[in-house]
């Protein structure tokens, strides 16, 4: 197949899996901006009103709370989306397979980009929270598309890995189900990293979502600049991780047809 004719095929097969996620309900695609909006609304009820939780030391509104868990929620469900389904990628498209001009190894990136899809419009859900809740945007809001770059290399390159992985190892979706709920409570998803004592610090850290979650914190609610070197950090790394797992999705696709 072309080059020049991947783009168009990555789209064509991404807006077909958004709009087939949604086919037969009847808001449809509405869903996609209805789901976050309730569970928005939820956290904001049930943290900021009922248990009145506040974040840390710092002074702030009364919803404040719920809007800095969403955005810890919004990045975790965007790579737990990418390796839970990754696995079945392959064995979901026996047909693609079987076809040797398909470029298979698209399907990660398709699937990435449907939980992009996603992804961007709780963004937009957020957006939306911050003005009605008179907190504001921030001019920094969005840097948030900055953030994330690396969180997008590191879904694309685990994907890679894990859709291969699921051709040959089949209790690899059941591991990877059990990894994303650990992944949950392991990075600052409900509660800052000044909160965790010092001794284990440095274990959250060495998570790669620690320090993005952080900084889409930064941007997005606390109207500061990123740490730019931090993320750089991590694109560099997620990059390399990228490529080393495109490169084993690569190797062991030739024996998929056999396997399947």
């Amino acid at each position: 197949m072309n080059g020049s004719n991947l783009p168009s095929l990555i789209y064509q097969l991404t807006k077909r899996e958004v709009i087939g996620r949604y086919k037969g309900s009847m808001l449809g695609i509405l869903w996609s901006f209805v789901n976050p909006l309730l569970m928005l609304s939820v956290y904001t009820l049930f943290f900021s009103v009922i248990l009145k939780i506040r974040w840390g030391e710092q002074p702030q509104s009364r919803s404040e709370f719920a809007m800095l868990l969403f955005i810890g929620l919004i990045l975790h469900g965007f790579i737990a989306e990418c390796i839970n389904r990754a696995p079945g990628l392959v064995t979901g498209n026996v047909n693609y397979v079987k076809k040797v001009v398909f470029p298979i190894g698209i399907l990660p990136i398709v699937s990435c980009s449907s939980a992009l899809f996603h992804w961007f419009i709780s963004l937009l859900v957020l957006a939306l929270a911050l003005l009605v809740l008179d907190h504001g945007i921030a001019p920094t809001f969005p840097l948030i598309l900055v953030v994330m770059i690396p969180l997008v290399l590191y879904a694309l390159g685990i994907s890679w890995v894990l859709a291969s992985l699921g051709v040959y190892l089949r209790d690899v979706s059941q591991v990877v189900g059990v990894f994303s709920q650990i992944l949950l409570f392991v990075s600052p998803v409900f509660f800052p990293i000044a909160n965790i004592p010092e001794q284990y610090r440095a274990v959250f850290l060495a998570n790669p979502l620690t320090t993005i979650i952080e900084q889409a914190r930064q941007v997005v609610i606390f109207g500061a600049l990123p740490d730019f070197i931090a993320l750089a950090t991590q694109a560099g790394i997620a990059l390399v991780f990228c490529m080393l797992g495109l490169f084993f999705f690569n190797k062991t696709r030739r024996g998929f047809a056999d396997v399947l």
